[in-house]
């Protein structure tokens, strides 16, 4: 520091300090001249009033630029398997851990190892008991995600950067070469600021430092959301590569109708050439009203109902037509309590959606619980598939008390009829005996000339919760076509070693 004020013009110093003191005198003389005409106390209140608005202002900017962050981070996908949600808590866990001193982006050896970290907590969820579960991958797949995050690499680079489609390669390198030249150049722009107007060139500098300050803080804070994001935009790549759910083919997992949804479309005499249909299945104990709540969800009779038991003797789809449902099976089942465990698993595994069907004015419930826990336990047991959404149709609410009283509608937010307090009593006591929550318990009647709330509060709260049936059925199919894609890749793998074996002694004469 003394070496430094030696090297310094004492004289050229004090000419820079007479510049700047009637600069710096303006701030006292202003209080001085604000006292004495008595009105400092208004200049103090705008100080403050102005401060406050432009801390306020500065608060809200940096709320939104989070905001902005916070939506471009990437997020958990719903479409991946319940396997994928523990991988996703460690690289969350991770992301938060990641400190920007330790891991400088300007270097890429330290990203390429924060990446790898990233890549290893994911394998080591999917494969524990393996001593480098980073190689548990196929070559194809491995190939496939750097496939696809290069496309969406090109996307963001084509979509965020203004002229990036005019940018080349060449530029970049000569914009970097000219880099030290202009760092010189500003230098000595500033160097000339000083010369030809000290007073300006030091207010500058102090704005200057101001700014650098505050970018400074921006920067560290963007450091972090980029870290971060590395992490998980990694890790997502990851749970995509070894959690196995990744196809080779660019085809659609729902793009084509599975083997068995192909048959049941064709007893339908509908042509499977569309996509996979959703399937619903309509469960529940004999003579409780699946048949009936087909036939009212069509508007028409289509299933054959009886009063005797077990009238449905197999699974049978018919094709369900409505305003909102693209294409979609609906199976009526035989009752559920004569199903075996081997039946009741295999029918499961086949729904998107499930619509158990109890009666209202049944109290022997522990059937329908018991077979119930039977399903959600076999759903729990399949890690690389998602439990199908399950609504009760709460059937033959007209036999509750009063039974001559049906006067419908009945508003179950402010029941002021019996009739509407026996239904509302009934939801809540189902709800409770099953396990399902009061609002997947849809009260209907579906006796021939009373049928209520089908079309209106059943059928919404089929589209509410369309969107998890879909991702069931992605899943579905997903694992449907993992399989029909292993088959085909080892039949044409073999098919293409014969010809080449068989074509091997021609091309080995043809050498000699």
């Amino acid at each position: 520091m003394t070496s430094l004020l030696m090297r310094i013009d004492r004289l050229r110093l004090l000419a820079l300090v007479l510049w700047a003191v009637p600069m710096l005198a303006l701030l006292p003389l202003g209080l001085l001249w604000l006292w004495q005409l008595g009105v400092v106390w208004v200049w103090l209140l705008a100080l403050a009033l102005f401060s406050a608005a432009g801390y306020g202002l500065q608060f809200w900017l940096a709320r939104r630029e989070r905001a902005w962050l916070d939506a471009a981070e990437t997020k958990p996908d719903p479409d991946w398997p319940p396997v994928a949600d523990g991988a996703w808590i460690l690289v969350e866990d991770l992301a938060e851990q990641v400190n920007p001193d330790d891991w400088p982006v300007a270097d890429g050896r330290p990203l390429m190892a924060l990446a790898q970290q990233t890549l290893e907590r994911v394998a080591g969820h999917f494969h524990p008991g393996v001593e480098q579960p980073l190689l548990e991958l196929t070559v194809p797949h491995a190939l496939l995600i750097v496939e696809r995050a290069t496309h969406d690499l090109r996307l963001t680079l084509t979509e965020q950067i203004p002229f990036s489609h005019l940018l080349t390669l060449g530029s970049l390198m000569r914009a970097y070469r000219w880099k030290p030249v202009a760092d010189r150049l500003l230098g000595l722009y500033r160097a000339g600021q000083w010369v030809v107007n000290p007073a300006q060139a030091l207010m500058t500098e102090l704005m200057r430092q101001a700014r650098a300050r505050g970018s400074a803080l921006a920067w560290d804070e963007l450091r972090g959301w980029l870290l971060r994001e590395l992490v998980r935009k990694v890790g997502a790549y990851g749970i995509e590569l070894y959690s196995g759910r990744l196809l080779l083919s660019d085809e659609a997992p729902t793009a084509r109708p599975t083997p068995s949804s192909a048959d049941d479309l064709r007893a339908t005499e509908t042509a499977p050439d569309a996509g996979e249909p959703l399937r619903i299945l309509v469960l529940g104990r004999a003579n409780v009203g699946k048949s009936s709540l087909i036939n009212a969800l069509f508007g028409e009779l289509r299933v054959a109902t009886d009063l005797l038991a077990d009238t449905t003797r197999r699974l049978t789809p018919y094709r369900l037509e409505r305003e909102g449902l693209d294409i979609a099976l609906i199976y009526d089942t035989p009752g559920v309590d004569g199903m075996d465990e081997q039946t009741l698993r295999a029918v499961g595994s086949e729904a998107d959606m499930i619509l158990w069907v109890s009666a209202a004015h049944r109290a022997d419930r522990h059937a329908d619980r018991e077979i119930l826990d039977r399903l959600r336990a076999a759903f729990a047991e399949r890690l690389t598939r998602r439990a199908p959404p399950i609504l009760v149709a709460l059937s033959q609410i007209d036999r509750l008390r009063p039974i001559r009283e049906w006067q419908p509608p009945y508003d179950l937010a402010e029941p002021s009829s019996l009739k509407a307090q026996s239904i509302l009593a009934a939801v809540t006591v189902v709800a409770v005996d099953l396990a399902i929550p009061v609002a997947s318990v849809i009260p209907v009647c579906l006796a021939p000339g009373r049928i209520y709330n089908v079309d209106d509060v059943l059928w919404s709260a089929i589209l509410e919760r369309l969107d998890a049936a879909q991702r069931t059925r992605l899943l579905r199919c997903q694992d449907v076509r993992k399989r029909e894609e292993n088959w085909s890749l080892v039949r044409r793998q073999l098919a293409n070693a014969g010809r080449f074996l068989l074509a091997l002694p021609e091309r080995t004469r043809g050498r000699r």
